[in-house]
């Protein structure tokens, strides 16, 4: 199966809830920096991400889905 990049960001964001950097993200997908943070720019403006600032990182988590 083809899974594009924002969907390889999306899946190691589900799995780690601790939350990731850019360059964590990047290491771990075999990605450059510039690629991943394209990739979460598409999915913050979904509104699928939140971001907390730790000093100088910026954590990214998988926003979980609320059930109505």
């Amino acid at each position: 199966m083809n899974r594009t990049k924002k969907q390889l960001v999306e899946d190691l964001l589900k799995k780690n809830t601790d939350g990731l950097t850019i360059s964590e993200i990047a290491a771990s997908l075999n990605l450059s920096r510039n690629t991943v943070a394209i990739a979460l720019a598409e999915l913050r403006g979904a509104e699928l991400l939140r971001i907390r600032e730790v000093g100088m990182a910026k954590l990214h988590y998988w926003k979980r889905e609320v059930k109505r």
